[in-house]
């Protein structure tokens, strides 16, 4: 039996292109080891990490050499099992590589719901959904009378972000990149106002949309939008750094601006969703019913098949998606 696998044609030095990678196709194991389970991915998460990982600059992960599995949650299905707690049939998460049929540590597996959704597990039941409750909730404390801000607003953390912060009392500002992208944040994710910073005038008109200023800021992007931020939340405000893709693959290193952390008196925190993974189950249970009752709205960009993986990936590395990107991996899915 064979199967398709993307892997990469060359080592990355730079943001990750297309050329990059490559298809091939490969065997699928006979036989499994105890604890191991033979999976069929329906959906492949691709998300901005995976650009730093394969360069060797997330959190000390080694970088996978050419024609080694690649980095990405998938949500897939057991075709066998040799581990109890599974069965065929199971809809599970986890980490295969890019591939449509792999073999999954069975320690390193989660089994999901199918009634909430497939795809919802790798976006606002995920670990972007995750992140942005963690973000949200217990870093920077969001409640009624606060003003909540977030760039990258039309993606998978921002818009969740926005969106629960919107229904724990926040009045909610986004930040992001094009007249389409601002559309999507304030018509579909329900925020009170967006702000295109790639407008000659956007750091005025993000002033006026947070009136005195934002009490709460989570940053996914980098410190060209945050010290235009920091020059306007509010004495005591929260800020959370999530994410800083725009330093991710060279450039100027990022460097936090320390006059008005001070003169602001700024609550600072750095955002790591592994310190949180732990309680993944307290999100769900609060996600799921939201999103039952269709208070909390996934966006998903998805491409179809395999073999468009790399290409859908470098649109997420250029900031092209609109929600959260993922590959249709099972035409059934």
């Amino acid at each position: 039996m064979k199967t398709m696998e993307v892997v990469l044609a060359r080592p990355i030095v730079d943001v990750p292109v297309t050329s990059d990678f490559q298809v091939r196709e490969r065997d699928v194991p006979d036989r499994l080891d105890d604890g191991q389970l033979l999976v069929r991915v329906l959906y492949l998460s691709l998300d901005p990490y995976i650009g730093s990982v394969l360069r060797g600059r997330h959190m000390g992960a080694r970088a996978p050499a050419p024609g080694e599995p690649l980095p990405g949650e998938c949500v897939a299905e057991v075709l066998r099992s040799s581990a109890p707690d599974f069965r065929p049939g199971d809809l599970v998460t986890g980490e295969v590589g890019w591939v449509e049929i792999g073999v999954l540590d069975a320690g390193k597996a989660r089994l999901v719901d199918r009634a909430a959704g497939v795809a919802a597990h790798l976006g606002v039941l995920g670990m972007p959904g995750l992140t942005a409750w963690a973000g949200v909730t217990q870093l920077a404390r969001v409640g009624a009378g606060d003003v909540f801000a977030v760039d990258a607003a039309a993606g998978a953390v921002g818009g969740t972000a926005g969106q629960i912060a919107r229904l724990l009392g926040a009045r909610v500002i986004g930040i992001a990149g094009g007249p389409a992208k601002c559309a999507l944040v304030r018509d579909v994710y329900g925020f009170d106002d967006c702000v295109d910073y790639r407008a000659p005038d956007w750091a005025d008109r993000f002033a006026q949309a947070t009136g005195d200023g934002p009490t709460a800021y989570l940053e996914n992007v980098g410190t060209a939008v945050l010290d235009q931020v920091l020059a306007r939340v509010r004495v005591g405000a929260r800020i959370v750094l999530c994410g800083m893709v725009d330093h991710y693959h060279g450039g100027p290193p990022a460097v936090l601006p320390v006059v008005p952390l001070i003169t602001r008196r700024l609550h600072v925190h750095g955002l790591v969703v592994y310190d949180f993974l732990a309680r993944r189950q307290e999100w769900l249970d609060i996600a799921i019913p939201w999103m039952r009752e269709g208070r909390l709205r996934p966006v998903e960009d998805v491409a179809d098949g395999l073999a468009n993986a790399p290409a859908h990936f470098e649109r997420l590395m250029r900031g092209h998606n609109q929600g959260k990107a993922l590959v249709r991996v099972d035409a059934g899915a």
